[in-house]
């Protein structure tokens, strides 16, 4: 089992990403706690992604978040970019 990565450092007082980290397991670790912040079985259009995005973060690149929540499989989405949501657990895994 892989050791969970601290991502404190990387928030700031009220829980919002200050500094998108370059090390790919704290890169990993922060996409998993912005996924967090999807439910799981509802769908967004891509102005809610946006917004959700935007809230969590300080540093003011919601697109690069958008962006490397689809490349992880964290955030899923229809090629039109009309559809978004957050896949189930076993489907993350595989």
């Amino acid at each position: 089992m892989e050791e969970k990565v601290d991502i404190s450092r990387m928030l700031d007082q009220s829980g919002k990403i200050e500094q998108f980290p370059k090390k790919i397991g704290a890169r990993t670790a922060v996409l998993e706690y912005l996924a967090d912040k999807f439910m799981a079985d509802r769908d967004y259009t891509e102005k809610e992604v946006n917004e959700i995005c935007e809230k969590w973060h300080t540093f003011g690149d919601f697109f690069l978040l958008r962006r490397e929540l689809i490349q992880h499989g964290l955030l899923c989405r229809i090629p039109d970019g009309s559809r978004y949501w957050r896949p189930k657990r076993s489907e993350e895994q595989i």
